[in-house]
């Protein structure tokens, strides 16, 4: 299952059994799904911290007895540190094994010996969660930003686009331009813009200093003629 922006889904399989986990690699692997395994805890630690695999896992499939632990144990790491579904995978086939496993977080409990069919399917069930999870945060992000023509400005993350090129902005002038582009079309004497940017210590910031932040915003976004100076007051972004 590949997401819209082409990103292929990873799984980890955490199981002792190798030749199990060598199986269910070669049954869950696709071209939009990667699949790799290691059997023990130390080492899937390792993989989802981004030590040994270099991305980001979409859903681990976690047994519970393991050579150097308790998979249970893992899973509570995992849901204080990762965002990454998990089903649990074991012949722990009891009531209250069933039970604990999904209240520490796991998003799914499949007993061994089971059905590939149903593994697939319930695997296939939880990327798609996960995919529309991610394009509900990638619309959520596109709806925060602020978008005119060519340029788009996402104040909460911190990232300013022309057109594809990412600008960096000091602190300073980001605050210039977040003050300029939710008054857009709204003249702006020196004085707030001061007052706005510099808070407190406006009364002590030399009026150059606005003037050399203009300047400087200007030029990293190729935007003489959407900053305007009104002469006599201050600045208006077109």
């Amino acid at each position: 299952m590949e997401t819209d922006s082409g990103k292929k889904q990873h799984i980890l399989i955490v199981e002792d059994d190798k030749a199990l986990a060598v199986g269910l690699c070669r049954a869950l692997r696709s071209e939009e799904i990667s699949a790799d395994s290691c059997g023990t805890i130390q080492e899937a630690d390792r993989r989802l911290s981004g030590q040994t695999f270099p991305g980001q896992y979409d859903l681990v499939l976690l047994d519970i007895n393991l050579p150097d632990g308790n998979g249970l144990d893992l899973l509570r790491e995992i849901r204080e540190k990762y965002d990454v579904s998990v089903i649990m995978l074991t012949a722990n086939d009891m009531e209250i094994d069933i039970v604990t496993g999904l209240e520490l977080g796991a998003d799914d409990y499949i007993t061994k010996p089971f059905s590939l069919a149903v593994l697939r399917a319930r695997v296939a069930t939880q990327l798609r969660r996960v995919q529309a999870q991610e394009e509900a945060m990638q619309r959520n992000r596109q709806a925060q930003a602020v978008v005119i023509d060519d340029y788009r400005f996402d104040f909460e993350r911190m990232e300013y686009y022309h057109g594809d090129t990412q600008i960096e902005l000091s602190r300073t002038e980001q605050k210039l331009l977040r003050v300029l582009v939710d008054n857009r079309g709204i003249s702006l004497t020196r004085e707030r813009l001061l007052e706005r940017i510099w808070s407190s210590e406006a009364e002590f910031v030399d009026e150059n200093a606005l003037s050399v932040t203009v300047k400087r915003l200007r030029d990293k976004l190729g935007a003489q003629d959407r900053i305007r100076t009104v002469y006599g007051v201050g600045y208006r972004f077109e």
